[in-house]
């Protein structure tokens, strides 16, 4: 992987002059990889990671597993393009396992997410079967603990 990408992966924030100081590079170099990772959608977005606890905004959030049938011709593409238009739907994967998608769902409240998956994700054509948990607490998202301090009491050393 590009040390570009690795170092906007873990803080998206960084300035330009940041970045080529970091990689011993031109800025105008720097700059103009980006914007070819932007139009190439190699670089897809830039997001905040929020602890919604800390924030204290109620919000559920689900994991969902999905059993569906391949399309001929299309194989899992056009199913899941489906599903991910769901504006509940945070992220979907294909997977290997006891299931062929793995979702992670957000609603306001359970019954928003109980109804997104009765009224909308299991009467999708090709869905055979979904499996719902619940996410109770969230420790840790995208490699960022929530959690400022150790068990001991310790404070955890934060470097970028």
């Amino acid at each position: 992987m590009d040390e570009l990408l690795k170092l906007l992966e873990n803080n998206a924030r960084y300035e330009v002059k940041d970045l080529a100081a970091l990689l011993n590079e031109k800025e105008a170099d720097v700059e103009n990889k980006i914007s070819e990772y932007e139009r190439n959608s190699v670089i897809a977005g830039y997001h905040t990671i929020i602890n919604w606890e800390k924030a204290d905004v109620e919000i559920s959030k689900a994991v969902i597993f999905v059993n569906c049938v391949p399309e001929r011709d299309a194989g899992y593409d056009k199913l899941a393009a489906r599903i991910a238009r769901y504006p509940e739907v945070e992220s979907l994967s294909l997977i290997s396992g006891k299931a062929e998608f793995m979702l992670v769902v957000n609603a306001r409240n359970m019954r928003e997410l109980s109804s997104f998956v009765a009224h909308k994700l299991a009467p999708t054509e090709g869905v055979n079967g979904t499996e719902t948990m619940f996410v109770l607490k969230e420790y840790k998202k995208n490699g960022i603990l929530f959690e400022d301090e150790r068990e001991d009491g310790e404070r955890l050393l934060v470097t970028p």
